[in-house]
């Protein structure tokens, strides 16, 4: 059987779903768009079967496709670990990594976990905080990689996106807003960025909030606000049925994106095998998000 599965073109496809299409597919691997779609056609040619459904606001994939996707996120799984653990070239070194509270319970735990068993002589020392403070250690050269929430608008050329995620003014179903009074706010703490952009553009209808409430933890905001005791700004990830959105009132928040960010000073081997194994896993589609 001549034909084959080509990794690269594997990794194509699988950059095609995260992304959402062969144009931003292209951006992400720094390819031209020819370039992914003639990967695309190498698979299909090995196959004799259609991937793309190519159709406007149609489906991405056709059912071929799907398949296909998930066995190239299996085969590329295995392919990386058995290159990590049988290549000849072992890595050693310590990385320094900045991330969000709410990076601990996302499927980065998991990805650190992977990664120190495949690397098990490289030392991740994890340090979290909001994301504004772990921005001020990585351009203070405290940190070698950041993993942290901005505003879609700030993302960086050389970061890497490894989702999106809306940004909500929400409160109990139970409190009942009073418009033309202060506003108690319920906010994390004061380098914040959710909080900054809330106490400047959030009161640009006229209205007026109340510090009542700070916290450096979603949890602590998210027990604030079942109880009561006022409004917040909370990303999806942390939206619950007690919890309601407030539709047309305030100004609406902006969109948030969580990414990777490597200190332009510090690109070792260890450092770029970490990105590498993020990169591979955030590959497939995601939903989800974290606060920062």
């Amino acid at each position: 059987m001549a034909e084959r599965l080509e990794i690269d073109a594997l990794r194509a496809l699988q950059a095609i779903a995260a992304c959402g299409g062969v144009t931003k597919a292209a951006e992400k691997l720094g390819l031209s768009q020819s370039a992914v779609s003639h990967k695309i056609k190498r698979l299909e040619g090995a196959l004799d079967c259609n991937l793309l459904a190519r159709q406007v606001r149609g489906p991405l994939f056709t059912d071929a496709g799907k398949r296909l996707h998930d066995y190239a996120v299996r085969i590329t799984s295995l392919h990386d670990e058995a290159l990590a653990d049988l290549g000849k070239k072992s890595l050693e070194g310590t990385i320094r990594l900045g991330m969000t509270e709410d990076s601990t319970i996302s499927d980065i735990a998991g990805i650190l976990g992977r990664f120190t068993r495949l690397y098990p002589s490289v030392s991740v020392r994890t340090r979290t905080s909001q994301s504004m403070n772990i921005q001020e250690w990585l351009l203070a050269g405290e940190l070698d990689l950041a993993m942290m929430q901005v505003f879609q608008e700030d993302v960086c050329h050389e970061d890497q996106l490894l989702f999106r995620d809306s940004l909500h003014w929400v409160k109990s179903r139970d409190f009942v807003l009073e418009l033309n009074s202060p506003i108690p706010f319920l906010s994390f703490d004061r380098n914040c960025f959710y909080r900054k952009w809330g106490l400047s553009d959030g009161q640009r209808n006229g209205h007026t909030f109340e510090r009542v409430f700070e916290c450096p933890s979603a949890a602590g905001i998210k027990s604030a606000v079942r109880s009561g005791l006022g409004v917040a700004l909370l990303n999806g990830m942390h939206l619950t049925p007690d919890i309601e959105v407030i539709e047309d009132v305030f100004p609406a928040p902006p969109d948030i994106a969580f990414v990777a960010r490597i200190d332009s000073r510090s690109r070792s081997a260890p450092v770029r095998a970490l990105v590498a194994e993020i990169d591979r896993e955030f590959q497939r589609p995601v939903s989800s998000g974290a606060a920062g």
